[in-house]
């Protein structure tokens, strides 16, 4: 069982433990080798014209221009800009189908669908804890939600979700939201499920369409999550303190017309789904975490690999060189969602509170001896440096209940 407890961090402590969940045991599947990688996602780099031509009556749907599918000649309707529409969604929106920028397809770069035209597969309420307002960042509005429980029903699936999960929404300049969900749930039958959506909305509409991606061992009922092709929808209900989500099979469902085309403001960086696979030497130390470790729940082996996950319950932040100032805590929740195959990749997800008010959200992502940390913090804060230096991680050592590391500039 040591294997299982490589963790975020590498290898537990003796406080770590083992939490008696492990899924299945059998051969991997061969995968990727990425950690939280595949699945719905866009990839990094500017933004391009993913233009879509419609008739000029179309009109400007919110966060979008709305083509009505019209192929004749003429002026032809413009490029939807991903945001700044005078709020609502006017121009069909709520049944246009979505086309996301370049940068955040959800794995459907010719558009989400309407869900509703597909099959009910489940309806979710997820509890809320704290929510963390991060702030403008190099990316856009980052706001943090940690998820502490829930439950989701469904025809064919019943499950509860753990505690730890996170809700990542990120509202560009233009009004447009790009959304990243992590979620670890336990099914009736014992099986264990990693959940990631990627969503986006177009700007003054609240209700974000999701591309859930889902990983059960192929062993389990359940392995069906594994292939099929869902969207849906996820709704804050800031008030009762929860997240609703609505999940269908869209296998039989086109990205049809209408359509509104979101397009991410230009010069800002774009949010990556996958990992950096950056490389460099170590410059000056930034800042040293000790992480307290939740006990290792394996999901088995599924589509990519064989899934583990370490949660993430703790620790604290001492500043080193380069932000000798920085001191504070490691927020519970979040988690180290490693992948075993050929190679254990790492890809931690948490957030850290400065003891002066900040938060600074983390992804430190890769093989050992090849981890990168991308941060995101208030872009006007006192560590914004965080946000547009590079930077590399050493691997995890051991420490009381969990694990130290330390990360450096990259040069």
């Amino acid at each position: 069982m040591k294997l299982l407890m490589i963790g975020i961090l590498g290898v537990c402590a003796a406080g770590c433990g083992q939490a008696g969940e492990d899924g299945g045991t059998g051969t991997p599947s061969s995968g990727s080798g990425d950690a939280v990688s595949g699945g719905p996602g866009g990839t990094t780099g500017t933004t391009g014209d993913a233009g879509v031509s419609g008739a000029s009556s179309g009109g400007t749907g919110a966060g979008g221009a709305m083509e009505t599918g019209s192929s004749s000649s003429g002026s032809g309707g413009s490029v939807g800009t991903g945001g700044g529409g005078g709020g609502g969604s006017s121009g069909g929106g709520d049944e246009a189908t979505i086309v996301p920028d370049p940068s955040w397809t959800c794995g459907m770069p010719g558009g989400i669908p309407l869900p509703t035209l597909g099959e009910p597969v489940f309806r979710a309420t997820l509890e809320l804890g704290e929510t963390h307002d991060v702030g403008n960042t190099q990316f856009g509005h980052r706001r943090l939600r940690d998820v502490k429980g829930g439950t989701l029903t469904g025809d064919k699936i019943q499950a509860t979700f753990l505690t730890g999960g996170l809700d990542l929404e990120l509202t560009l300049s233009n009004g447009s939201v790009e959304l990243e969900e992590i979620n670890i749930l336990r099914a009736s039958d014992g099986s264990l499920i990693l959940l990631r959506s990627c969503g986006v909305a177009a700007a003054g509409d609240g209700v974000v369409r999701v591309v859930p991606d889902f990983e059960v061992a192929q062993s389990s009922s359940l392995a069906w999550l594994n292939t099929g092709k869902f969207a849906g929808t996820r709704v804050v209900d800031a008030a009762a303190g929860t997240i609703q989500l609505d999940i269908y099979d869209i296998a039989d469902v086109a990205a049809g017309e209408p359509k509104i085309q979101l397009k991410d403001p230009e010069g800002v960086p774009n949010q990556s789904w996958e990992c950096s696979t950056a490389t460099g030497a170590r410059g000056s130390s930034v800042f040293t975490e000790t992480v307290t470790l939740g006990g290792s729940i394996s999901v088995g082996a599924s589509k990519r690999g064989t899934r583990n996950i370490i949660p993430i319950t703790g620790g604290t932040v001492t500043g080193g060189m380069l932000l000798s100032g920085l001191s504070g805590s490691v927020l519970p929740g979040g988690a180290d969602y490693q992948l075993i195959g050929a190679s254990t990749v790492l890809d931690a997800r948490y957030a850290l509170a400065s003891k002066d008010g900040e938060v600074i959200v983390v992804r430190n992502c890769g093989p050992f001896g090849a981890l990168i940390p991308v941060f995101e913090t208030r872009a006007d804060g006192p560590y914004a440096i965080l946000n547009t230096k590079q930077y590399v991680s050493s691997d995890p050592g051991g420490a009381a209940g969990g694990v130290s590391l330390t990360f450096y500039e990259r040069r």
